[in-house]
């Protein structure tokens, strides 16, 4: 109750000090904005907290720049349009230092910047203001590279900005050879860099040795070095048992260190009933691996994507746990033998106790036993991502997935024959309660089968034979039946002991899943990754185990394959509409990048893109989305991947959209049929795969078609 002439108290009477505090913790960006609009006091408090800002909208508008928001020290430039020109397109009829100044006064504490620089010259007007604390810089370019000196793209970076610490290229095209002789004429600057981030997807051939080991020597104080390099020793420049020990001596202190063979970025799925084991092996052997690790000790996070066998790795994989105490995160590609699982004795990769982060691509070896033995070691993940594992089966993941039921939420499941969607949901039934992040297959094959089959037990106990009783650290080494009548021991006579969690697993086989003890729902799922080959449906998803995610917020497709010979689908949409069951899913990444077809030249009797288009999208318009990322199919003998007439009317349909992004080009006419949607806000065409379009001859990404259409957008005017 309020008293006569008293005025209550509300949140703008706390302290300056914990309102900052509030502001500080809130991360939504249309929030932050909403609260800005409350009072005075809570636009100031907001503008002062508010420390990363990415700019969208044309960079002639200077009087848009935004200039209440001084205390940004992360600024994104790599958005501006028309998106892909350079950033002073615009300009040449005023000097461009004055958009210079501009960026300048309106952000003077910048640190980190990121700007797409497609030409040297970007780099070169934008630094002639520059901002004196710049400590990291990202560069983004996806257009060919310009016929400039080598190294001239960095050069005015490593000159210009003295205190730099973090260089980011993983979204930028460059030739291998510009940089390592940048770094070697700025040896202080060079030494200065704590971060160097080389995973350049566009590169085919990935970094030589002689490249790296030259980096790693003018680099000697990298905390973080992510590389995109070459492990086939067929090729001139392999990274092999040299390279390996040179960024270990040259860079002791490195806690994170990523190395991707370049095959490996395209991120395509493999075959599921390729046996994993690579005609030639790795020139990487057990003892370099064993010296690598040892000269490493404050790694946190370490990825070897090697896709070339690495053989007999458990020996050496040991070595991580002694060596590297600090390591958080592991992700290994082509290594096989990473754990034996041959009695109950922990080896390999399983004594890496610390583990918060594993994925396992592509070994050839794993099995459930192998799984069990992972989930027994290392008892802390909270992520877990297998991949290509031809002999894992829905028995050891599920093992696996009662093991790791207090810690792992986030779980990814590809490629792995004896894992469909259907089985590798069922698996995960024990962590679905709890469960915030996922990936599968949409592979159908079991769905015939029954989902609900859970009544036969994998592992069969008798409880009442139970009377020897066993400590908790010998975990799933009990599940005694699944492995052929003996104990995990190799021991003919079976051994019947009492676990702690015996009866939890026993109660989870033996009960209808929907009755279980386990959470009937994914109650906390709010991410799905969904990969799906083209010509197949989306509809069966729910059927195969998810039915009911009510607060799945944000979902990513991947639909791969070559559409060329395919007959046309039986069903009219894609489906889609499927996913209306998903009340609070709001964002969604529909990514046909990979999928492939006739852009203009489609056969008699066979289908062009535009009408594979139309099967993807019919439907969209029931989902209440709020954001849309769209990459359409491609022609690659044209290098084309454009916005058809059909999926521009489509996309129209999605009246509840505010964010549209495609990552293609379009026509001009195709753009304004989205002027329709009433509350849409942002939208922009980007070209971010190589090589970006560079044809401005046609309406397709013109820089004048850009511009008019973001002038009739913004003056509409739009309720929320």
């Amino acid at each position: 109750m309020v008293m006569a002439g008293i005025s209550a108290t509300t949140i703008s009477h706390l302290p300056e000090e914990i309102l900052s505090i509030i502001f500080v913790a809130i991360s939504d960006t249309r929030t932050r904005n909403s609260l800005s609009l409350v009072c005075r006091n809570f636009l100031r408090i907001e503008r002062k907290t508010r420390t990363s800002l990415t700019l969208r909208g044309n960079a002639r508008d200077l009087h848009l720049i935004p200039s209440s928001f001084k205390f940004v020290t992360d600024l994104d430039l790599s958005l501006l349009s028309p998106w892909g020109h350079g950033l002073f397109c615009s300009f040449s009829y005023t000097d461009p230092r004055l958009l210079a100044l501009r960026l300048r006064d309106a952000f003077p504490r910048v640190t980190s910047l990121t700007i797409y620089a497609r030409t040297p010259t970007a780099l070169q007007l934008l630094l002639l203001v520059p901002w004196p604390g710049l400590r990291h810089v990202k560069l983004v370019r996806w257009h060919q590279r310009p016929t400039s000196p080598p190294g001239s793209d960095f050069a005015t970076v490593l000159e210009q900005c003295k205190s730099l610490s973090s260089l980011d290229l993983s979204s930028f095209y460059h030739w291998t050879e510009d940089l390592p002789p940048v770094l070697g004429a700025n040896s202080v600057t060079a030494a200065s860099l704590g971060r160097l981030n080389l995973l350049t997807t566009s590169f085919t051939e990935g970094f030589k040795a002689h490249e790296i080991q030259s980096i790693t020597a003018t680099c000697p104080n990298l905390e973080q070095l992510l590389l995109a390099c070459n492990f086939n020793p067929r090729y001139l420049g392999y990274v092999g048992d040299e390279t390996l020990l040179a960024i270990s001596s040259s860079c002791p202190k490195l806690s994170l260190l990523h190395l991707a063979d370049a095959s490996s970025l395209a991120n395509r799925r493999g075959d599921p009933l390729d046996e994993g084991f690579t005609p030639e092996d790795a020139r990487i052997s057990r003892a370099t691996l064993t010296e690598f690790f040892s000269g490493l000790p404050l790694l946190e996070e370490l990825v070897l994507e090697v896709c070339k066998n690495v053989r007999h790795s458990n020996v050496a994989l040991e070595v991580l746990n002694s060596k590297c105490p600090k390591l958080r995160r592991l992700k290994l590609s082509q290594f096989h033998g990473i754990c034996m699982a041959i009695g109950s004795q922990l080896d390999g990769i399983a004594l890496c106790q610390g583990l918060q982060s594993l994925s396992i691509k592509n070994c050839a070896d794993l099995n459930d036993m192998g799984l069990i033995e992972v989930a027994r070691g290392c008892s802390r993940l909270v992520k877990f991502e297998v991949q290509g594992c031809k002999h894992i089966t829905e028995r050891g993941l599920r093992t696996m997935a009662c093991l790791l039921r207090r810690t792992l939420i986030d779980v990814k499941i590809s490629c792995c024959m004896n894992l469909d969607t259907a089985a590798s949901l069922r698996a995960l039934e024990p962590i679905r309660d709890r469960i915030e992040r996922l990936h599968v297959d949409c592979v159908w094959n079991s769905l015939n089968e029954s989902v609900h089959n859970v009544g036969q037990s994998i592992f069969k106990f008798d409880l009442n034979s139970m009377d020897e009783p066993c400590s908790s650290d010998q975990n799933s080494a009990e599940l005694v039946d699944y492995f052929g009548g003996t104990d995990y021991e190799g021991s003919s006579k079976r051994k019947r002991r009492r676990c702690n969690y015996s009866s939890e697993v026993y109660y989870s086989y033996m009960q209808n899943d929907t009755n279980g003890i386990w959470g009937n729902s994914w109650d906390r799922l709010r991410y799905l990754s969904l990969w799906i080959e083209v010509g197949e449906l989306l509809t069966p998803l729910p059927m195969a185990g998810l039915d009911y995610c009510p607060n799945l917020e944000e979902i990513r497709i991947r639909v791969e394959g070559d559409c060329r010979g395919r007959p046309k689908p039986s069903e009219g949409e894609f489906g889609l509409s499927t996913l209306g069951r998903y009340t609070q899913l709001s964002k969604m990444q529909l990514d046909c990048g990979d999928t492939r077809g006739y852009a203009l030249t489609a056969p008699s009797g066979q289908m062009d893109l535009s009408l594979w288009e139309r099967f993807f999208l019919n439907g969209i318009g029931t989902l209440g989305l709020n954001e849309l990322a769209y990459w359409p199919p491609q022609d690659e003998d044209v290098n084309q991947r454009s916005l058809s007439l059909p999926a521009a009317g489509l996309l129209t349909e999605c009246v509840t959209l505010r964010k549209l992004f495609i990552h293609g080009t379009a026509h001009e006419h195709f753009m304004n049929f989205f002027l329709q949607i009433p509350n849409l806000r942002d939208v922009q065409l980007r070209g971010n795969y190589y090589p970006a379009p560079e044809n401005d001859m046609s309406t397709e990404m013109r820089a004048g078609s850009c511009s008019r259409f973001e002038d009739a957008l913004n003056r509409r005017a739009i309720d929320d």
